[in-house]
């Protein structure tokens, strides 16, 4: 397909959104600004991608036409050139496609990623310790941070709920695919006779939410301080730190006790209800879009099994791709890699057929 005149109409929208961002005005509307900067930001690498695209086929044109020269050395050069001609060539072109499709609004966004224990009582809840880890671990590597907002710790060392908060560049884009059902099957450390059990923790992603988003109304929250239970120290037992907010228009309920005082957790809380409620008016909005769409690649449905992790065979598998892979030690090491690029390129697919652009 011809991209072209897609690119083109890029070409004079980027045009006008660079003499918006020229004016002051714009900055007396945050959300307003926010979105238009982030815009300018996507079209800027949208037409930068389709240079260099442009200027790897001419070089490959280049090449190709070398090949029939008598000169053995430049026959030579040229063919060593072509191959990583062709895989540039391969990977911006999908990078172009992926970027003329319509935007999710979120996948710039930083996430809010909650972890809980599902069946299988301590085990699940170690399990949760482990998931917890490989996120940390996959943050990392691709240069993000996290934080710790909240922790439900189990009294066998693992967690009966965490909330994790990741920042950087597109991370809700990637984390996404992990909301689901976790199944893991193997043989706990407390089984005497060596029965490999099954067990499951549940993900949700959250895009963070911005207070242009979701305006929390005080009418709407009822806001009530307890006491903090549960392992964490001197601190959290003795003081009435522990937060729980209720949203009055949902009955959305959030509970925060790991910050160092009461403000701190109605702050952690606040942001955590903010993005539950903004994650649900998008939700909303998408299945109004997509009504008929029948696939649940990243549909975030929390009830729905993504992937098993089965220990005795060193084998993980999601299940919405059928996707297999034995490298359990570097998967739960944070290389999910392989799971997210699977993830991404089926997404891209159906995508790129509901837009036509395939």
């Amino acid at each position: 397909m011809d991209y072209g005149p897609l690119v083109e109409m890029r070409k004079q929208r980027f045009a006008e959104v660079e003499i918006a961002i020229s004016d002051p005005d714009l900055f007396s509307d945050q959300k307003k600004a926010t979105e238009t900067m982030r815009e300018h930001g996507r079209l800027k690498q949208l037409l930068e991608m389709w240079d260099e695209l442009a200027n790897c086929k001419q070089n490959l044109t280049d090449n190709q036409e070398l090949l029939k020269e008598d000169d053995e050395e430049i026959v030579e050069m040229a063919q060593e050139e072509i191959p990583a001609l062709e895989a540039k060539i391969k990977q911006l072109s999908q990078d172009v496609q992926y970027a003329l499709l319509p935007r999710d609004p979120t996948e710039d966004r930083d996430a809010l990623v909650e972890i809980r224990a599902g069946a299988g009582g301590d085990e699940a809840s170690l399990f949760v310790a482990e998931v917890m880890k490989m996120y940390e671990r996959y943050v990392s590597s691709r240069g993000w941070k996290i934080a710790v907002l909240d922790t439900s710790p189990s009294d066998v060392g693992g967690f009966k709920e965490v909330t994790l908060k990741v920042t950087g560049e597109e991370v809700f884009r990637f984390l996404k695919y992990e909301s689901g059902v976790h199944r893991v099957q193997r043989v706990p450390a407390t089984e005497t006779q060596g029965r490999i059990h099954t067990s499951t923790v549940t993900v949700a992603v959250l895009p963070e939410a911005e207070e242009v988003d979701i305006e929390l109304k005080k009418e709407d929250l009822h806001i009530q301080a307890t006491r903090s239970g549960g392992s964490g120290g001197q601190h959290v037992n003795t003081t009435d730190s522990c937060v729980q907010i209720t949203h009055l228009p949902t009955g959305l309920q959030v509970k925060c006790q790991d910050g160092r005082s009461q403000t701190q957790n109605r702050e952690i809380g606040l942001q955590i209800m903010r993005s539950k409620l903004y994650e649900a008016k998008v939700r909303e909005e998408s299945e109004k879009y997509s009504a008929q769409r029948k696939s649940q690649i990243g549909s975030g449905d929390r009830s729905e099994k993504i992937r098993t992790y089965n220990f005795p065979q060193s084998r993980v598998t999601d299940h919405r791709i059928n996707h297999t892979s034995h490298n359990m030690d570097g998967i739960m090491n944070g290389d999910i890699s392989e799971f997210v690029e699977n993830l991404q390129k089926a997404a891209m697919e159906e995508r790129l057929a509901e837009a036509g652009l395939q």
